[in-house]
């Protein structure tokens, strides 16, 4: 027995990822709009409609619109815009963030995907906030990195064209990108983050970087009390690995091509400082892998089918 799948946005860049991850599979059916009817009104109704899960590829309004369109309470949906990760009703999609966040996807009805920087944060420093180690209160930075094809069609065009941008470029100096209200929340911090990305020129790969002047705690916590709350976090077996042993260098494509995430801790214990990192595949764990993960879940398949490890 399948369960059927309309994947809303599906010519996108996510949603061919997320495709690509669901073909081939006898546990899933797409259901699949031609260009033509793809752009008709009630054809999408219909779909969105008819389906028993609904995955969203698409802009924040028209990700609110698709919500509206669906008049029955047995289709579920993986949004994978900003429109609802934040919002009252929704169930956010990091099934790895809090104990028992899996079984909240499994039973929900609405379910928003993780935005692929505060995917990386949140892995690093939500653990940590729980066990008391870094203090809610506290002012936290994220530094960040990633590959162009985060910013879609258009991005992708503009670094693939004639006269690409340069190897990396610093945006949202306002410091109000629209993933910082994410972070805050999940991570359950006072204050907004102060958050720094870049994009490179690289198609696809992401490092999350959240320094740490651990002397300056109270708990004054070790960069082994650090690891050892990751690695209690994320048992072995699932997408989120620690990476064992000291790193010499970090690369933007380390996890790229993957839907796993690697957590690392580095730093120097003699003055307290501390560099916590994560590498993720933008498109991956950042993205079509995670709501691929989450579809898995709803369903009651196994959370892994379909995905890279």
């Amino acid at each position: 027995m399948s369960v059927s799948v309309f994947i809303d946005g599906a010519a996108g860049t996510t949603g061919l990822e997320i495709r690509e991850r669901l073909a081939g599979r006898d546990d899933i059916s797409l259901v699949l709009l031609d260009d033509a009817r793809r752009k008709d009104p009630a054809a999408r109704a219909e779909a969105l409609n008819d389906s028993d899960f609904v995955i969203l590829c698409l802009p924040d309004d028209a990700a609110r619109e698709a919500v509206s369109l669906i008049a029955n309470d047995r289709t579920r949906v993986i949004d994978a815009s900003t429109a609802f990760r934040v919002a009252d009703g929704w169930t956010y999609g990091f099934a790895e963030v809090e104990p028992g966040q899996a079984n909240a996807i499994a039973e929900a009805k609405r379910v928003s995907n993780p935005g692929c920087y505060p995917t990386g944060f949140l892995a690093l420093l939500r653990p940590l906030v729980r066990a008391g180690l870094v203090p809610v209160d506290w002012g936290i930075s994220v530094n960040a990195v990633s590959g162009y094809s985060g910013g879609g069609k258009a991005m992708i065009a503009e670094y693939e064209g004639v006269n690409p941008p340069p190897a990396s470029r610093a945006y949202a100096l306002s410091l109000a990108h629209k993933h910082v209200p994410e972070m805050q929340k999940h991570a359950r911090l006072e204050h907004p983050p102060i958050f720094t990305p870049s994009v490179v020129n690289t198609y696809r790969g992401m490092i999350v970087e959240v320094p740490l002047a651990l002397y300056r705690f109270p708990r004054r916590p070790t960069l082994l009390a650090c690891e050892t709350a990751l690695r209690e976090a994320y048992p072995e077996g699932g997408l989120i690995r620690i990476a064992e042993g000291d790193a010499s260098a970090v690369q933007v494509e380390d996890d790229a091509g993957t839907d796993r995430l690697t957590l690392r801790v580095c730093g120097n214990a003699d003055i307290g400082q501390a560099r916590l990192i994560a590498t993720l595949d933008n498109l991956g764990k950042g993205a079509a892998g995670a709501a691929v993960q989450n579809l898995n879940i709803m369903a009651g398949l196994d959370p892994l089918a379909g995905l890279t490890v």
